[in-house]
């Protein structure tokens, strides 16, 4: 196969590799609170398939969902209360208006706060398969918050790429998920080099 043609079959897998992995995380999503768990299924295929070029991203995520769902269960129940409370006070806030409003840049902070913990630890759980759910807590808060930059790159990323996906037919449901993990993935685990491992993640604060 001549160069081109490889470097035009990596390109297409940069785009079909996380539809597919988008259309298994829409799959698991359906049960709502099985949102997260499935967005770290779908990060730890996406990994597998950086870090090792396994070419299944659909099946893959769907083999990995029931270990995370038993890891992050509780972190999901307590996540999609989270995001329900911030979303329905945000309604309520923008509906009767008045000097309550002022109270509205809290909830869209504490929205975006939810949002990129998420990300952070469904990424963190994907590229530290075997940490506990304490220290996946730790390590997932200092992914998502131990940097004001990195902080606002993956809140960047998971607005940002799902909107810039819109103009593609089914877009923000098959890529929509996936380019923030994507992007996430890139600063948590860089693709290593041949013969160099992949950057390990920033050690949580003892």
């Amino acid at each position: 196969m001549d160069g081109w043609e490889r470097k035009a079959l990596r390109a297409a897998e940069f785009v079909a590799y996380p539809a597919l992995a988008g259309a298994a995380f829409c799959v698991l999503a359906l049960g709502v609170v099985t949102w997260l768990p499935a967005l770290a299924a779908a990060a730890h295929a996406l990994q597998d398939w950086r870090s090792e070029g396994s070419g299944r991203p659909f099946t893959a995520t769907l083999r990995a969902f029931p270990g995370y769902w038993r890891r992050l269960r509780r972190e999901s129940l307590a996540g999609t209360a989270v995001l329900v409370v911030c979303a329905a006070d945000a309604a309520f806030l923008l509906e009767h208006r008045g000097p309550a409003l002022a109270l509205l840049p809290v909830q869209v902070v504490l929205l975006a706060a939810a949002v990129v913990y998420g990300l952070a630890l469904a990424t963190v759980a994907a590229v530290e398969p075997d940490a506990g759910s304490g220290q996946l807590r730790r390590a997932a808060a200092v992914f998502a918050f131990g940097s004001p930059r990195r902080t606002l790159g993956l809140a960047a990323a998971a607005v940002v790429l799902p909107v810039a996906v819109l103009p593609v037919p089914l877009g923000p449901l098959l890529l929509g998920p996936t380019l923030p993990l994507m992007a996430a993935l890139s600063v948590a685990a860089p693709a290593p080099r041949p013969g160099h491992p992949s950057a390990p993640l920033p050690a949580p604060a003892r």
